[in-house]
């Protein structure tokens, strides 16, 4: 769009641009039109609003059928309008059809498409017209392909004589394309300029089917596209985008100047390097195609001029119109209201919109259907004899349907991090079809998520397993997962190594370039981790990831105000990240700039309620900078309120008396969490590790089996335990050459060599460590001297019985100290 604005080729929307206000947005996954148009018309995600892809199991015919608007269980935003006394024309929104009775017209997403059939009359699709009389008076203004002239072909294909037809489609496929979108726009026109209404909501498809069919020629050219090809079609998408500016020029001379003009798409294209060159043959897979960025404009009265809006998503929309209009947003929308405002509206909730009685406009019970209840029904009704098979082919197409909604939907469940319920769908697609690579590789990345490091490992080789004759297998990069899985299998070292072998045969990857930037972050390289993000950021400016991951490895290092500006690109290009908003409420927090600091806390808190580090920091903040008693008493009451049991830690350097203290602890009468059959060849002669300590930087998910047990964790990731628990921790201190000399001993290294940078290093690791844990109001904490233990080994363990309320038997924790192993103990 901006190279065709500055070249002065879209008047229309740089006067859009120019007198209001434009931003990226956001789109969803998965990114398929109908799920992301309805999310736009609700303000809610599609696990709540049911519209779960392009088709879906039809159970009056047993077969299958484009997706329905009777599938959609909640309410849209013109059902709301029209409870409200607001007139609307909805024209061609995906999906509408069947039209609901909203006052005013609704016109579907079947109204356009036109049957190529010579010689058959093209009539208007029953249920495509609200009200129905409406049809045979708008019918006439329809435009088929066939009325087209090369006139509407050639400021596309400016060589159109030269397209063999015979061997490629494209001049058919353009003027339905062409056709489509003109009859949307005709439609909508005559419908305005003929009609008294307060609400229009046109939907064009144009743009998407342009792109689809069209991107792979546009410039620059791609490598894999010959010639004449790329000469012939290079023109098309410019075309198409010009095309609406003419159409969107119209619109802004039919409206006065008390008219909101809101202009989005649900997604973006990739027009640059990023355009893949191949497919896999999925249903889905055009997705492919999309860029995660679209477009929003905000242009009329009450809105901001001349600015940009940052970190908008797609359920944002209709919670924004409805403040505009002074109506109240509903508290089970998952959107908020955007800042396009001059001056902000007051804004009103209620609880929810479904829930409201009256009169919506809506279809009534009978029409809507619960798809998989339906289909239950209609098998029942087959079995029984009651109703006649549709045949196998049918059933198939249908469980087909069926099959890629449900993946449809775990992809929804797993962009909003509900991992069980996401594996809960995947696990019963793949007892459907084991043979499926989506099914199996997002398992992979459940199991991951939730920290299951055996069942990812399992399913990983099934992965492999599945036979080279699997067209959509070369799609996966099963390497890539290996060293995922290697990552949640705490093998850091081969993780490593995997992946700079991945990178140095491909460094232009982004996702191996992300991988990268995410697994030197966990193994504490930052400066590799930083180059891999930066890499990112020259192939795609716009990720929002490697912004955010620049902004965690400078807050890593103290670089705060640089931390704060990435997590704001981060937040600009993607605003529902609570982790961003984490990172710079606490950059600003140790910039001195407690306000700032406060309202990134307090906004992360409303996606997130449960983050503990952020009310703590909160409390901190009310009590010592901006002092207000009753907003710190509140996050003190949540935060005792849903604290968890209490966990023992111990904890200190390696080779500091750490597995001395857990053998105490144990032969005095507390359970221990360990895995003790585990040997780490990276630590030689660790004792009472628990592998998943490892993996605290990424995964909290297993720390209730440390509930009343003891758990060994290293100094260093202190900081990741979660505020949700209440420990007691037990920090062990020896002088450091001993540490080092115990260290050198089992590393079979010389004993005498004092290694000064490293010795340096793990004072800086403890005085931060230390630091941490001066600022945490859900700890109870004592400090242990090795050599106490050795040579006052009763006093000692009285003083640690005494932290403990008395729960140890001290006896019995003085005759576990077997001395002759004390000065090899870690």
């Amino acid at each position: 769009i901006m190279p065709l604005v500055d070249a002065g080729k879209m008047p229309a929307m740089k006067k859009i641009i120019e007198g209001g206000i434009i931003g990226n947005i956001a789109t969803l996954d998965p990114p398929l039109s109908p799920m992301l148009w309805t999310s736009i018309a609700t303000g809610k995600f599609a696990d709540k609003h049911g519209i779960l892809g392009f088709s879906e199991p039809d159970a009056k015919t047993g077969s299958i059928r484009s997706v329905n608007s009777t599938s959609r269980t909640t309410r849209a935003i013109w059902n709301i309008l029209h409870n409200q006394g607001y007139t609307s024309n909805v024209i061609g929104w995906w999906p509408s059809h069947p039209v609901e009775p909203i006052r005013g017209a609704m016109i579907s997403n079947f109204y356009q498409r036109a049957k190529l059939t010579p010689g058959r009359k093209w009539s208007v699709v029953p249920g495509s017209v609200h009200p129905e009389a409406l049809a045979k008076e708008i019918a006439p203004i329809r435009v088929h392909p066939a009325e087209l002239t090369d006139q509407h072909i050639l400021p596309f294909i400016p060589n159109a004589a030269k397209v063999d037809q015979k061997e490629t489609p494209a001049l058919e496929t353009l003027t339905k394309i062409i056709a489509d979108t003109a009859t949307i726009h005709s439609t909508a026109t005559y419908m305005m300029d003929n009609s008294e209404w307060d609400f229009t909501a046109v939907y064009f498809d144009g743009i998407d089917h342009f792109c689809h069919g069209f991107m792979k020629f546009h410039p620059p050219q791609l490598k894999h596209i010959p010639d004449d090809l790329f000469h012939l079609f290079k023109d098309v998408v410019n075309g198409a985008y010009i095309f609406h500016d003419m159409m969107l020029e119209t619109y802004l001379n039919m409206v006065d100047d008390d008219t909101l003009i809101v202009l989005v798409s649900d997604h973006g294209f990739h027009s640059g390097a990023l355009r893949p060159r191949t497919l896999p043959k999925l249903a889905a897979a055009p997705a492919m195609e999309h860029n995660p960025l679209g477009i929003l404009c905000f242009y009329g009265p009450g809105i901001k001029k001349d600015e940009r809006i940052y970190g908008a998503s797609l359920i944002d929309v209709c919670p924004t119109i409805l403040a505009a209009l002074n109506l109240p947003v509903g508290l089970d929308m998952d959107g908020r209201v955007l800042d396009v405002f001059s001056e902000l509206p007051e804004v009103n909730f209620i609880e929810s919109w479904d829930k409201m009685e009256g009169d919506f406009g809506e279809h009534d019970d009978l029409m809507k259907e619960d798809v998989e209840a339906s289909i239950e029904t209609l098998q029942q009704l087959i079995d029984l004899g009651y109703i006649e098979d549709p045949g196998e082919n049918q059933k198939a197409a249908r469980e087909n349907a069926y099959k890629e909604n449900q993946y449809n939907l775990s992809r929804v469940l797993m962009s909003r991090r509900k991992t069980d319920e996401a594996l809960d769908v995947l696990l019963k697609l793949y007892e459907q079809d084991s043979n499926d690579v989506r099914f199996i590789s997002d398992l992979i990345q459940v199991y991951i998520a939730k920290g299951d490091a055996r069942e990812a490992r399992k399913c990983l080789s099934e992965l492999g397993n599945l036979s080279d004759d699997n067209a959509n297998k070369r799609f996966v990069n099963i390497d890539l997962l290996d060293a995922r899985v290697l990552l949640c299998e705490n093998k850091f070292l081969k993780a490593e190594a995997r992946l700079r072998e991945l990178l140095e045969h491909r460094p232009n990857s982004i996702s191996l370039q992300k991988e990268g930037g995410k697994l030197f972050y966990n193994l504490g390289k930052i400066n590799d981790s930083t180059r891999c993000f930066e890499k990112v950021l020259r192939f795609d400016p716009y990720n929002s990831f490697a912004f955010y991951g620049l902004a965690r490895n400078c807050l890593f290092n103290g670089k705060y105000r640089d931390a704060a500006d990435h997590a704001l690109s981060s937040i600009g290009i993607v605003f529902h990240q609570p982790k961003a908003h984490y990172i710079l409420g606490e950059a600003l927090y140790h910039l001195g700039m407690y306000d700032k600091s406060v309202d990134a806390f307090e906004l992360l808190l409303t996606m997130n309620e449960y983050h503990m580090n952020a009310r703590s920091r909160l409390v901190e903040i009310y009590s010592k900078f901006i002092i207000d008693d009753a907003k710190r008493v509140t996050h003190e009451q949540f935060i005792e309120k849903h604290k968890k049991g209490t966990i023992t830690v111990v904890s200190g350097l390696p080779h500091s008396g750490t597995s001395l203290m857990m053998q105490m602890l144990e032969a005095g009468g507390l359970e221990t969490l360990h895995d003790i059959e585990n040997s780490d060849t990276d630590n030689p002669g660790s004792n009472y590790e628990y592998e998943k300590v490892k993996s605290l930087p990424r995964n909290k998910s297993w720390l209730n089996l440390a509930e009343g047990k003891v758990l060994k964790v290293p100094a260093g990731l202190l900081k990741f335990l979660p505020k949700t628990y209440k420990y007691r921790i037990i920090i062990m201190q020896r002088d450091m050459r001993e540490i080092l000399r115990s260290q050198q001993i089992a590393l079979k290294r010389d004993p005498d060599v004092y290694p000064m940078g490293l010795a340096e290093s793990f004072r800086k690791e403890l005085n931060m460590a230390n630091e941490w844990l001066e600022s945490q109001t859900n700890i109870d904490l004592i400090h242990v001297m090795y050599s106490s233990v050795i040579d006052n080994t009763l006093g000692s363990s009285s003083e640690i019985n005494q932290f403990l309320d008395y729960q140890l038997n001290v006896s019995n924790m003085v005759n576990a100290i077997e001395r002759s192993l004390c000065h090899n103990m870690n």
